[in-house]
């Protein structure tokens, strides 16, 4: 049995590899954290970075500590104010509703008639204030509940479904027993080195990258 020459093929001088990666971008830097171990830490520190003047940056505790947001300089919020004015139209909503139910006979336009329900009830006048009461605190009191929980979320930018703080393993005692003080990186005084130093010298368990 005989066998042919195997042919040889001429290969190229040159191949051309079609690199397909991509440069993967560095991560933005969303701010700075120092982990403290004490909520006494966490409160001297507030009121060092409250008084150096940076406006973006937070606490993050495991539990409520008593005078931080005094020590962080956070004033009073138009909360109040809303949940009044919210009160308000409901008590005007409810008595508007009950005199006009009561004892208003109109005609709107002179085309659809709008007539109240005028009973008479135990020689009792249409207009009774004291008969107004409950249905006046009721109302009044669902509008500001209402007006409460809307303002909150609205103030709080709620819900938040995602957040930077949480995207950071290091900050996972953050429910635990450990206290964090975050400076952002959109705050006018930051400036990384200065921001960085600034932070250790609050003399912090240690200093956390937070990326975006």
């Amino acid at each position: 049995m005989t066998t042919s020459p195997a042919r040889t093929e001429a290969m190229p001088d040159a191949m051309v590899i079609d690199d397909m990666s991509v440069e993967t971008e560095t991560p933005k830097l969303w701010g700075l954290s120092a982990e403290f171990s004490s909520p006494a830490a966490i409160m001297e520190a507030a009121k060092k970075v409250n008084a150096a003047g940076y406006r973006w940056w937070d606490c993050h505790t495991p539990f409520p500590v008593h005078g931080l947001d005094f020590a962080m300089g956070i004033k009073h919020t138009i909360l109040p104010i809303l949940v009044f004015f919210g009160g308000l139209t409901g008590m005007c909503a409810a008595v508007i509703l009950q005199v006009f139910t009561n004892s208003l006979e109109l005609n709107i336009w002179a085309i659809v008639p709008v007539v109240g329900y005028q009973f008479e009830v135990s020689g009792k006048p249409l207009l009774s204030l004291p008969a107004f009461v409950p249905v006046i605190f009721e109302v009044t009191v669902l509008l500001s509940a209402l007006t409460t929980v809307g303002g909150m979320l609205l103030l709080n930018k709620l819900p938040c479904l995602y957040h930077p703080v949480l995207k950071s393993p290091k900050m996972k005692r953050l429910t635990d027993d450990r206290f964090y003080l975050v400076i952002e990186s959109q705050d006018p005084k930051f400036v990384r080195p200065r921001t960085e130093e600034f932070l250790e010298s609050l003399k912090p368990d240690a200093i956390i990258e937070l990326e975006a």
